[in-house]
């Protein structure tokens, strides 16, 4: 007997991807991420305008943020850095298939260092005027603070019932993300995103990073 009822067809659209990589196969990585320790520490130490910033904005550690947007040239180590992420960047466009047109490619708007302390963290945003978003982590002491991401739907949801505790991550909520040093994510810029409180006896220390095509 032919069946006569048609099989549902379920499509997956409009999916949010995210780049998750790792710098630290590279074989000079342990030198390289204990460089750049060293430049985000020495800026923590002598920023005075970005301490400053901290103090009024009562951010709980360091960011240069606010106060310095030229670090790939002020050290070598965040031009190196630059050059790392930029092939990572490209990648990821291409996978997004974004249609740059003539001007080709996505450029480094902005590079930032985060110090966050225990107890620090960082509540949900977006970074507008940018089209890649992300971080690379230097330093994740045990207990330092994870990365949330937030279904961009989730304003949209109204009445819709809650997801089951063991939905894989694709239809969750909301999706913590646990780095390691060296560990780079990369998102578009209007997923809502961060940082859950820190429980780390130690700074954890980040560098994030905006992309713009202009």
């Amino acid at each position: 007997m032919v069946n006569r009822y048609r099989v549902d067809e379920i499509r997956s659209l409009f999916a949010t991807q995210i780049l998750e990589a790792t710098l630290a196969e590279a074989p000079d990585f342990q030198a390289f991420n204990a460089e750049l320790a060293q430049a985000c520490g020495m800026l923590a130490a002598e920023d005075v305008a970005g301490r400053a910033w901290c103090r009024e904005h009562r951010y709980p550690g360091y960011t240069s943020y606010a106060s310095l947007d030229d670090l790939p040239q002020r050290a070598s180590v965040f031009g190196e850095l630059k050059r790392r992420l930029d092939r990572h960047a490209a990648r990821f466009a291409a996978k997004l298939v974004f249609d740059l047109g003539p001007r080709g490619k996505l450029k480094l708007d902005s590079l930032w260092v985060n110090v966050l302390k225990s107890g620090g963290a960082h509540s949900g945003h977006i970074h507008p005027h940018s089209v890649i978003s992300g971080t690379v982590y230097v330093a994740v002491p045990p207990g330092a603070g994870a990365l949330r991401l937030e279904d961009p739907r989730l304003p949209l949801m109204m009445a819709a019932p809650p997801r089951l505790a063991e939905a894989p991550p694709s239809a969750q909520t909301f999706v913590t993300l646990t780095p390691a040093p060296g560990t780079l994510y990369m998102w578009e810029s209007w997923l809502r995103h961060e940082v859950l409180p820190s429980r780390a006896k130690t700074p954890r220390v980040s560098i994030s990073f905006n992309y713009a095509w202009r």
